[in-house]
């Protein structure tokens, strides 16, 4: 078989040009194909026999050219190994920083919330589903999907989510999309076509959904909060102009750590009955329970008027970029319509991985090892707390992977402050909470501890008391 630029593996376009000859134009196209990195270092160049014959010109014009980018250092030609790109150590950065450019240390340990630990993410389990998933799959699967979804993974999320969760849902109703962002945009456009310019929040949240919200049109409004959880009797006392939907984290209130009490829970349902409203649900992390039963998702009591937002990027990884909506039978048609006609934003192998994975039992097996792995953690983090820094007081370590340390007034900024001396990210509870909000503020640091991966969990939680201490 003759040898060909194709057969060495190198597939590269050479610009050149007739102006000064075409020795000088192709000598000067192979030296910026080096330069700008197309040619990497050690790259074998194909024989100037090959090379003439591919460009069509004759050999010892590519053979000169050779010779000139030799002489110049830029090739290296040996007997038996051909003519290369010659091997460059890279350059260093130079030691002083650009002017008025400052290039941010990053801290050695991350406790902030809202990641799981990524190490622990099961790829040999996950390889094995994926290869059997890719076996198995219909040629039509790896076709253009339909804005619903792979229905595979729609009748697994069915039946894990009734059994897990409590939900109520059929594969017709789940709409799989690109996480939780993703699906609270799509709501947010749907809720705005509606006719609605409001929506009621939690008065401690992620900002970035609020500001979502915001981008689709609609005016977020924060609820109040106490030690029953978000005050959703409020939303009565705002009829009949008041919001008309309301996004809670009913079974784990982010960040502030509670669930909503039994008597609030029926009354929002109650409410959104006798208002025509929608509940939006953040099931977020439903599956890390550790000192009592798992709360059931708030959908189960009216799935007419609840839509079920999940999400596999606490149980897996967020890198996954796959969450679910399930929907009302009055929301389904808009809010496909609303994905658009095909499913362009969600992989489709990684639906059938997914899907395999649930049914395989995998799933489970994974979050009941993680469950027991971050359920010691939080042991651990309790215990030397208790040991290191009394007077701090942990909240809502009953499930989830974040805890609430409450701090006496003005000792938020003063442990970030410490934090970061000791190298560590941890967030403060002020950055997580409504700008409109009434509620009363308080001091807390929101700590992630399920974020670290295993080996750096030890000294996360060394530099987090000794912050605390000070």
């Amino acid at each position: 078989m003759p040898e060909t630029w194709a057969t060495l593996g190198v597939d590269l376009h050479l610009e050149t040009t007739r102006a000064g000859g075409l020795r000088r134009g192709l000598t000067d196209a192979l030296r910026d194909a080096v330069r700008t990195g197309r040619l990497a270092p050690g790259t074998r160049l194909p024989s100037s026999r090959s090379l003439a014959a591919d460009l069509g010109i004759a050999r010892n014009t590519v053979a000169d050219a050779y010779a000139d980018l030799v002489a110049e250092g830029w090739l290296t030609a040996r007997q038996g190994s051909g003519t290369r790109v010659t091997e460059r150590t890279p350059a260093r950065p130079s030691s002083t920083p650009h002017p008025g450019r400052r290039t941010p240390s990053r801290p050695a340990y991350d406790l902030a919330p809202g990641t799981p630990d990524l190490a622990s993410f099961p790829r040999t389990a996950w390889l094995k589903a994926s290869r059997r998933a890719l076996t198995l799959a219909p040629y039509d699967a790896l076709g253009y999907s339909d804005p619903y979804g792979r229905v595979e993974l729609r009748t697994a999320l069915a039946d894990y989510l009734a059994r897990a969760r409590g939900v109520r849902a059929h594969p017709d109703r789940i709409v799989i999309c690109s996480g939780f962002a993703h699906g609270l945009m799509l709501l947010g456009q749907v809720l705005r076509a509606r006719g609605l310019d409001s929506l009621a929040v939690e008065s401690y949240g992620l900002p970035a959904h609020w500001r979502l919200l915001e981008r689709a049109g609609l005016r977020t409004v924060p609820l109040g909060l106490d030690e029953r959880g978000t005050r959703t009797e409020e939303l009565a006392a705002g009829e009949p102009a008041g919001p008309r939907a309301v996004l809670l984290t009913a079974a784990h209130q982010f960040p502030t750590g509670g669930a909503l009490h039994p008597d609030r829970r029926a009354a929002v349902v109650d409410w959104a009955r006798r208002v025509d409203g929608l509940i939006l649900e953040d099931d977020y992390d439903g599956e890390f329970r550790y000192d009592r039963q798992a709360v059931g998702a708030l959908q189960g009591l009216d799935p007419d008027r609840v839509v079920y937002l999940g999400t596999a990027s606490k149980s897996l990884t967020p890198g996954l970029r796959l969450g679910w909506l399930v929907l009302p039978p009055s929301a389904v048609d808009e809010v496909v319509a609303a994905k658009g006609g095909v499913d362009w934003s969600c992989g489709v192998l990684d639906q059938l991985t997914l899907a395999e994975f649930i049914t395989s039992g995998a799933y489970d097996r994974h979050v009941r090892s993680s469950r027991l792995r971050y359920r010691r953690r939080r042991d651990a983090l309790v215990a030397e707390l208790a040991r290191r820094a009394p007077s701090v007081r942990a909240t809502g370590i009953a499930a989830g992977l974040h805890v609430v340390l409450s701090l006496p007034p003005g000792g938020e900024d003063a442990a970030q402050r410490a934090a970061a001396w000791h190298a560590l990210e941890v967030h403060g509870l002020h950055g997580y909470r409504h700008p409109e909000s009434t509620a009363e503020r308080r001091d807390a640091l929101v700590v992630g501890y399920g974020t670290p991966p295993d080996h750096a969990w030890t000294g996360a939680l060394d530099a987090l008391c000794a912050a605390l201490a000070e």
